[in-house]
């Protein structure tokens, strides 16, 4: 599992340089960004491809949930692109945090995972520690704001897609069909938004590309290597960075309450860690019973009662 965990806040330090390089070019629109980076992705994974020892299969076991996930991706990575370009870096991480909270919820639904009250209860603090954050009212509200909110939800439904066909799909797969999706979406919208660029930007744009493919290729990784609760809640290192780069590159600062804000949301996912962590250890328990004792209506009685208080 700790394989897993390093995978994935390697991936989401990664996400956060890309993020800051694509904030860099907000001058440019979203679609044109999202059309050269990605054209920039196809490249290496391509010449990754060719390279490759042992090259697996492209053949899809489940085509219709990949291409799913890929236009949830591309919607997600769109807005998301959108948020960093009009909000502050630490705003719109917050907002994004909410994305391992619905991926909670969204496991209900999906993949038939059951939620005690506990972590119900650390879904609706994270979310409380969002609302600290932005403050939400008529005048401070921006569409900004909103575009985070929508990346949130389609980067959560792409995430619990990756975990439902992980065992089943090949990682090249995996970040193909959205690398396609991307190019095909931006490409369209291209011609009504190019805006010439200098080679310096245009250096920039392969840079997102790059870092973007990394990043995936990471997190990939590490929903692989260990339980989606774990992986998800990694996101939140991503405040850190947020917090340097915001400083750093863009001159910006956070107050007090987006600190208690931040604070609320990350606990309440580092909660939802230590929750499965104790669920995992009874439910381990309870199979080492189940092995010893096949039948024993006493011990079926136990479990049931641990069962029912998780």
């Amino acid at each position: 599992m700790s394989v897993g965990l390093a995978f994935a806040l390697f991936g989401f330090a990664i996400y956060s340089t890309h993020d800051a390089v694509v904030k860099s070019l907000k001058d440019y629109h979203v679609f044109q960004i999202v059309f050269f980076a990605m054209l920039f992705s196809y490249v290496p994974f391509s010449i990754a491809r060719i390279i490759e020892n042992k090259p697996q299969s492209m053949s899809p076991t489940n085509p219709a949930l990949l291409t799913l996930r890929a236009f949830l991706h591309v919607a997600s990575l769109c807005a998301s692109f959108y948020a960093f370009s009009t909000l502050p870096m630490v705003e719109a991480y917050v907002l994004l945090f909410c994305t391992p909270l619905l991926i909670s919820v969204f496991a209900v639904w999906f993949l038939d995972e059951q939620i005690a009250l506990y972590r119900w209860l650390a879904i609706f603090f994270g979310l409380v520690g969002v609302l600290v954050v932005l403050r939400p009212s008529v005048e401070t509200v921006q569409l900004g704001h909103v575009s985070a909110l929508f990346a949130a939800v389609c980067g959560a439904g792409s995430a619990v897609i990756s975990r439902k066909i992980g065992a089943t799909e090949n990682m090249a797969t995996m970040i193909l069909f959205p690398l396609l999706a991307m190019i095909l979406v931006s490409g369209s919208a291209l011609y009504f938004v190019y805006q010439p660029m200098p080679l310096k930007d245009l250096g920039l744009m392969f840079l997102v590309g790059a870092l973007g493919l990394l990043g995936q290729y990471s997190v990939l990784n590490g929903f692989r290597n260990a339980p989606a609760a774990y992986v998800a809640p990694m996101q939140y290192s991503q405040i850190i960075w947020a917090i340097l780069f915001g400083y750093l590159f863009f001159g910006e600062s956070i107050d007090r309450w987006v600190v208690v804000g931040s604070l609320i949301t990350v606990m309440s996912g580092v909660a939802i860690i230590l929750r499965e962590r104790a669920v995992s250890k009874v439910q381990a328990n309870i199979n080492t019973r189940n092995a010893r004792t096949v039948g024993a209506p006493m011990m079926r009685q136990k479990e049931n009662d641990e069962e029912d208080w998780l």
